[in-house]
């Protein structure tokens, strides 16, 4: 199988954090983790490049890569609305998304974007401290500030810089399944998949006690998916009211205890249908949701398809 191209095109001074969000996803080495992506950086006039944490990094390729990529990467871009974008990039972005490259905007990434015309009328994110600017900048683009991540398919665009990692890992989730996503995931030692919105880090929150942390509950939990676990359990188990366990889901994860123990299901349901062939009314059972006909419509309100047709994309046995 031939290798997905990703090609991160930088601007100096460039973030090297968010150019590392992608290369850890797409680029880094895993042991036991079948290769998938190739990765490569480019700049519109190769040579050194500086970043914004004082020293510079060696660019070897122009915008040709650009036009040999399957995705194309924008990680940030320096003081978005003061700084140009050279026509070049433009042209190079909307030639790549022409015949057919997708494109992604990691945080500032979505100003380039933007410029390009292909966010016109579409929903689109990007670090909270720069929504605003975002909007009035471009008012064709519809911007969403309690999203984590945008995904168009052809598009997408991301929060702040962490939420670069989250995109992309949806990406892979998208390409190859859960399982696979997973596995990167855990390299990194990450969540694959993380709830709620970039809403809950607008604003320094008060930090949690040690013993406000729902770790252990939630841990507790994704153990015994496959019983029957109430608000009134879990809150039990936490050894706290009802009610102020659901505050401490709204604060910690920026949802509900049952929006999230939902996902887990239907994820842990992901990967059993990729990993074992178990019929679908004994994975409903495995992970809680009781039958097969309420996994087929958790199924497709999470993610537009069948159990079925999902096995057969990404089924590993």
């Amino acid at each position: 199988m031939s290798l997905h191209r990703v090609v991160a095109l930088l601007t100096e001074p460039q973030s090297p954090f968010e150019v590392a969000c992608a290369a850890e996803v797409f680029g880094a080495d895993v042991p036991e983790v079948p290769a998938r992506y190739s990765f490569r950086i480019c700049a519109e006039r190769p040579g050194p490049l500086r970043t914004t944490v004082g020293y510079s990094m060696l660019v070897d390729a122009g915008l040709e890569a650009v036009r040999e990529a399957d995705t194309v990467v924008i990680p940030g871009w320096r003081q978005p609305g003061t700084t140009a974008v050279s026509p070049a990039v433009i042209e190079a972005l909307r030639a790549a998304h022409g015949r057919g490259a997708r494109i992604v905007a990691i945080c500032t990434g979505a100003f380039v974007l933007a410029r390009t015309g292909l966010l016109d009328g579409r929903r689109a994110t990007t670090h909270w401290r720069g929504t605003a600017r975002l909007a009035a900048a471009f008012p064709e683009v519809r911007v969403d500030t309690n999203v984590l991540f945008v995904d168009h398919g052809d598009v997408a665009t991301s929060a702040g810089t962490g939420a670069g990692i989250d995109l992309c890992l949806h990406l892979v989730r998208t390409d190859h399944g859960a399982a696979h996503a997973a596995r990167i995931a855990r390299n990194m030692v990450l969540p694959p998949h993380r709830e709620g919105s970039q809403l809950q880090y607008a604003t320094p929150p008060v930090p949690a006690k040690a013993d406000e942390s729902l770790a252990p509950v939630l841990e507790w939990a994704t153990a015994r998916l496959g019983t029957r676990l109430t608000l009134d359990r879990l809150a039990e188990r936490a050894g706290l009211s009802s009610r102020t366990l659901a505050r401490r889901f709204t604060e910690q994860l920026g949802t509900s205890p049952g929006r999230w123990l939902l996902t887990q299901r239907v994820n842990a349901a992901r990967v059993l249908l990729e990993r074992t062939d178990l019929p679908v009314e004994a994975i409903a059972t495995r992970v809680g949701l009781a039958s097969a006909v309420n996994l087929r419509r958790r199924f497709r309100a999470h993610l537009g398809t069948t159990p079925g047709a999902y096995r057969r994309t990404f089924g590993e046995t």
